[in-house]
């Protein structure tokens, strides 16, 4: 019984309580499992929890699914009119909520952590790449080391000024654009789980693109996760147990943008080069969120920097796996 897991639209996360029976014991009740399976900032989502009153199970979840669409409307790059889109395209927003204020600053955050491994304003460089491969006659080559300067011109996380009071949030120059890609996901797990517990509700697994393990399984057991592997994401390459904390996994396979796996979309903020294809990184944290911000960066640092980052990362432990297996662990 184990878990896919993947950061982007890789694999599908699995019920994670296949294999367990369908009534367990809950006091003088019976708890059933409840599934809801869907989309969350584009990556398939679903909650599975447990409980005594199907009702009531609907009910937490309608309110759960309400709150993603909140923040969808938020952080969506996808849809023209949310918070991050009008960022983006005016360089500033006024009265933006408090959601909103608090991500973007936990983002600068990290990428103070990290010396800018970690940058939210990566967007121009990443628009570059697709702009690239999805025009016609497209050189594999990719885009030339000119069109990247340009694009790097314009990345720099300390280009973010923030006014919590009057919840404004700007950028310091034109043509700067901020990604949620590597945060948004992790944000939203967490405050559907929230909502979910607000109810009443434990022994959880919720996945808006990435995982938070809420309590343990029903039995008492930690949720199994599988880690995929980067060249077939059919199966699991590794797995952990998980109780209370938030997973995530980054790796270039996620996206790829040209046919031969060698650009993809994890992007490094310093060089504009892309992170390798068949390298994964899962992070296990106390929140998504945190496993959220720190996967992405971890999956370009040199090997010699990444225990310093995990470290900084206080409590957090990142697992490295390719094709042939794990190939290291660091903690925090």
């Amino acid at each position: 019984m184990s878990v896919k897991i993947t950061r982007r639209r890789a694999i599908t996360v699995l019920a994670a309580a296949a294999g367990l029976p369908l009534f367990i014991k809950a006091g003088h009740a019976q708890a059933r499992v409840y599934r809801w399976q869907g989309t969350s900032l584009g990556a398939d989502a679903s909650i599975q929890l447990y409980h005594t009153d199907e009702a009531k199970a609907r009910t937490a979840v309608d309110a759960a699914l309400a709150e993603l669409n909140r923040l969808e409307d938020m952080f969506s790059l996808y849809r023209p009119n949310s918070v991050l889109s009008l960022l983006n395209r005016d360089g500033s927003v006024e009265g933006a909520p408090k959601e909103f204020v608090e991500l973007m600053a936990y983002g600068r955050e990290v990428a103070e952590i990290t010396d800018g491994w970690f940058d939210p304003t990566v967007q121009p460089v990443w628009d570059l790449y697709f702009r690239h491969f999805t025009a016609d006659n497209v050189d594999p080559a990719g885009p030339s080391p000119e069109a990247i300067k340009q694009a790097l011109a314009l990345v720099d996380w300390r280009g973010i000024t923030i006014d919590r009071g009057a919840g404004r949030v700007a950028l310091a120059r034109p043509g700067m654009a901020v990604t949620h890609n590597a945060l948004g996901q992790g944000y939203i797990t967490d405050r559907v789980a929230d909502i979910l517990r607000g109810y009443g509700f434990g022994n959880m697994l919720i996945n808006m693109g990435e995982l938070q393990a809420v309590s343990s399984r029903p039995d008492g057991q930690a949720w199994r996760i599988g880690i995929a592997d980067p060249a077939d994401h059919s199966r699991a390459i590794a797995e952990v147990d998980v109780v209370d904390k938030g997973v995530a996994t980054s790796g270039g396979y996620g996206t790829i943008f040209d046919p031969n796996g060698k650009f993809t979309h994890i992007i490094d903020p310093h060089s504009g080069r892309t992170a390798p294809q068949l390298l994964g990184v899962t992070v296990i944290a106390d929140s998504a969120t945190k496993a959220n911000a720190f996967s992405t960066p971890l999956t370009l640092l040199p090997k010699e920097k990444r225990q310093s980052v995990v470290s900084l990362g206080r409590g957090i432990k990142a697992i490295f796996v390719t094709p042939d297996g794990v190939t290291e662990t660091l903690e925090g």
